[in-house]
């Protein structure tokens, strides 16, 4: 394993491809760089260790994509995927935070007859929900959840019935959508 601490950033990432443990070597170069990177970023030290962990794993499970290109390092390439993974976590986070402000869970919510509204489980219904962009979501929430009408909606939101119905849509295909990748092996 000594010998494989003289090869270049490139040559171990396509060596850990047949040999995993010659990306540890990649680890320990990058992994302070990318820790103290995220850190900055997030100011909060636990959650750029996970962060940086899960960039790892891309890196790793995405080895046998990196090409060698002029101009692009693989330095460059896990920086791109490290930030990626950071500003994903990002907006996850804010969209969570955004959801959990719109959204009170009441331990007797009902659901209508609606066939839409009966295929999931509460949980499942709100991890869908939680990836749905915000708007959408919101009239997700206030019909499933809090039982809104259109009309309710349309006051509460200060938009037209039309425009709700149309956001509606939306958002059942959003949802729809995402759904399926759910079900997806």
């Amino acid at each position: 394993m000594e010998t494989h601490k003289e090869k270049s950033d490139s040559e171990l990432l396509a060596l850990s491809v047949n040999h995993p443990s010659a990306f540890g070597i990649l680890v320990d170069r990058y992994q302070k760089e990318f820790l103290r990177k995220v850190t900055f970023i997030l100011k909060n030290k636990e959650e750029a260790e996970d962060i940086v962990q899960d960039a790892f794993v891309k890196i790793y499970t995405h080895a046998s994509k990196f090409k060698v290109q002029e101009g692009a390092t693989f330095k460059s390439w896990g920086y791109k995927i490290l930030l990626n993974t950071c500003y994903t976590y990002c907006k996850k986070k804010k969209r969570e935070q955004q959801f959990r402000e719109y959204i009170e869970i009441d331990a007797d919510l009902v659901f209508s007859e609606n066939e839409f509204e009966k295929k999931f489980d509460l949980d499942q219904t709100l991890s869908i929900i939680s990836k749905i962009p915000v708007a959408l979501a919101r009239m997700l929430t206030l019909t499933l959840l809090e039982g809104k009408t259109y009309e309710d909606i349309a006051e509460i939101e200060n938009l037209t019935p039309g425009a709700v119905r149309t956001r509606m849509h939306r958002a059942k295909r959003e949802f729809e959508k995402i759904q399926q990748e759910y079900a997806k092996p």
